[in-house]
Formats: structure tokens, C-alpha cells, sequence
């Protein structure tokens, strides 16, 4: 258990992946505040604990108290994170989370990628 503290804010926060991603439940949201949260690593392993990442963010957010508009960007497409999308959009829509998705790509020298932009 993390010791009490105030909460940490931050403009851009990008939650781990793989194995790593079980590390980040509820209280992580409740103490690491941010703008957007990025959700990267198409494995997998991230399927299996993307859900429960997902309900931790809504947990979390709920816990808050103050009303900060929050930005959740996929890296990547997924079964899981579409079913969560249709699932909870009322919840998010009342505790001001914004889900970016873009079809938008990028073109570097000979790579083409999706793409978004965030501005703060």
C-alpha cells in the first residue's frame, strides 16, 4: 500500500504495459492525476489486463472530487477497449473523460503510422 499523500498532477501520463500494466488499479488514478492518459503496447498481455485498467481509470476519476476534463488515448486497436468504449460512454460523458481515437497517419521517410495530436 502507497503511504497517504496528496495527489501528484500531471499534463501527460503513460500508463505501463505488459506485466506491468497490474500495477495500475484504482488508487494509481486516484493518486496520479493527469490530462491525458496514454495506453500503449499492442500484446497479448495488455489484452488480459486492459479491462480492469480501464474500470481502475473510471474508479479512480470518480474519487477525485474536482472536475478536470480527462483525455484517454489508445495507441493501438483493440477488441477490449471498443467493448469498454460502448460499455461505460455514460460514465465516462459524467466524469468528463474524453476517449481519442483518429484515423489519421503520418508519413516519416519510408514509414507510414497513426497518429494524433494533443495540444495542452
Amino acid at each position: 500500500a502507497a503511504p497517504p499523500g496528496p495527489p501528484v498532477y500531471v499534463d501527460l501520463a503513460y500508463l505501463p504495459g505488459s506485466w506491468s500494466a497490474r500495477t495500475v488499479d484504482e488508487e494509481f488514478f486516484r493518486r496520479v492525476r493527469s490530462l491525458c492518459y496514454v495506453v500503449s503496447g499492442d500484446d497479448h498481455l495488455k489484452e488480459g489486463v486492459l479491462r480492469p485498467l480501464l474500470d481502475a481509470l473510471l474508479s479512480g476519476k470518480h474519487q477525485w472530487g474536482i472536475d478536470i476534463q480527462v483525455t484517454l488515448i489508445p495507441t493501438f486497436d483493440s477488441l477490449v477497449m471498443h467493448e469498454w468504449y460502448q460499455e461505460t460512454h455514460d460514465r465516462q460523458q459524467e466524469l468528463g473523460i474524453t476517449v481519442l481515437g483518429s484515423n489519421s497517419t503520418v508519413a516519416m521517410q519510408d514509414e507510414t503510422f497513426p497518429a494524433c495530436k494533443v495540444e495542452f
